[in-house]
């Protein structure tokens, strides 16, 4: 009886360092509910000492593998080499993977999630025509040819632009792109920056040109965040109607303005591409990192982080009169991260677990645990949601819900467009910088 005790406490303690092993490598799936159990049990302190320690030899090892594909990145140039070709079956859905680099900088994520040097990391695309084109979050664009993702490699071309100078010469300092538009011949960006005051964020346009972007102010943000960089910017564009476009804020880590109807923080607003004026639509946004309009139903389509949890996707109803409130930070399914915060929160009256029952609207779907939502499309009546944190897409029935298939990539996704053309997805791909190719078979 000793010995079977003995042999089955060795088997725990084996499958316990395993998996333990597997979450300290950082390569395992973030969703999964037991390795999410483990996380809380085991504090983080005790898993980075094993990490440290234990499972130097694997991480090294991973780490060497990640060195060689930046390695090989950078030795390419602008060639976006194919690097990845692979086929998967999930469920009834057959698709088919594909890699190619991109000639941007990585993540670094040594230097945490707040760094601001990481908000110059992060990527974005758009299709024009039978190009696609690529802006990297330091304002270099790049383009190639569609035809060019049935061969080996991109042949990518760059595309000089003076958006970081004209930034500058406004008197304030770039801190990071935060999403790419192609509509009606324009190319559109947002763009976070520090003015003397503090950050904020701005909107350039450019006609479409191949050989030079020369871009002007579109649509200048009064309001400042006075601490400067904000990791909760938002900054997502969209084609709207009637000569508009639209924009997402985020709150700036300035809750109590989230819900003010004199601040544009923590707003999703339309904006007159002739003139620039605007409007706000809906209010109560944490950081809306995914935005689409469905032009058939008149509905505005937001994706956004939550905090510890409570990542949600919510639909606004343009229909319906008046300006939307989806809660934020009165109402939030998420969490604080800290036990102070969470005090704090408490007294504040923020994070309520309803939103209908405080007069605002519920979340057409939200998440717990945090997926780290991305940027949102909508084909077929299905969304098609992509996503950081869980390295996945998620596609979603737009009458149901809770009808969910997750395709997994291994991969922080960025930005997803569809190419009706050629019936593809296109991707920003982030943990080695490249522009992934998803069919569907």
């Amino acid at each position: 009886m000793k010995k079977k005790y003995f042999f089955a406490l060795i088997t725990f303690f084996v499958i316990f360092i395993l998996i333990l092993g597997t979450i300290t490598s950082g390569n395992y799936d973030k969703q999964n509910s037991l390795i999410l159990l483990l996380k809380k049990v085991i504090p983080s302190s005790v898993a980075r000492d094993i990490r440290d320690k234990v499972f130097y030899l694997p991480r090294l090892i991973n780490r060497n593998k990640f060195l060689e594909l930046q390695l090989a990145k950078y030795e390419q140039g602008l060639e976006g080499k194919l690097f990845f070709d692979q086929k998967f079956e999930k469920g009834n859905f057959n698709y088919q993977v594909k890699k190619f680099f991109l000639p941007f900088h990585s993540l670094d994520l040594s230097l945490g999630w707040q760094a601001q040097e990481n908000s110059k990391r992060a990527h974005y695309l758009e299709i024009m025509d039978d190009k696609v084109l690529v802006m990297s979050g330091e304002a270099e664009t790049i383009f190639f040819n569609k035809e060019n993702l049935m061969e080996k490699k991109l042949n990518q071309k760059y595309i000089s632009n003076n958006l970081k100078k004209i930034v500058e010469k406004r008197g304030n300092v770039f801190a990071g792109v935060r999403d790419l538009l192609f509509y009606e011949d324009f190319i559109y960006t947002s763009v976070v920056e520090i003015t003397p005051e503090g950050g904020t964020i701005n909107v350039y346009q450019a006609r479409k040109n191949f050989n030079f972007l020369n871009f002007s102010i579109l649509f200048e943000n009064k309001d400042i965040y006075e601490k400067g960089y904000s990791l909760q910017s938002g900054g997502r564009l969209e084609k709207f109607k009637d000569n508009k476009i639209l924009l997402s804020i985020g709150f700036f880590n300035e809750h109590d303005l989230a819900q003010d109807n004199n601040s544009l923080f923590g707003k999703i607003i339309s904006i007159n591409k002739s003139n620039g004026d605007f409007e706000i639509l809906s209010k109560g946004h944490r950081n809306p990192q995914g935005l689409y309009f469905w032009e058939d139903k008149n509905i505005i389509i937001n994706s956004e982080h939550g905090p510890k949890g409570g990542d949600e996707i919510n639909f606004n109803n343009l229909d319906k009169s008046g300006v939307k409130n989806f809660g934020w930070p009165i109402s939030s399914y998420g969490e604080a991260y800290s036990k102070k915060k969470k005090e704090i929160f408490k007294k504040k009256g923020y994070l309520k677990k309803s939103h209908s029952e405080f007069g605002f609207e519920e979340p057409y779907k939200y998440f717990n645990p945090s997926i780290g939502i991305s940027e949102i499309i909508l084909n077929n009546e299905n969304l098609y949601v992509s996503s950081l944190r869980a390295e996945s897409i998620y596609i979603i029935n737009v009458k149901n819900p809770n009808q969910i298939m997750r395709l997994k990539l291994d991969n922080r996704i960025r930005d997803i467009k569809y190419d009706f053309e050629n019936k593809t997805f296109y991707l920003i791909l982030e943990n080695v910088p490249s522009f992934g190719f998803l069919k569907l078979l």
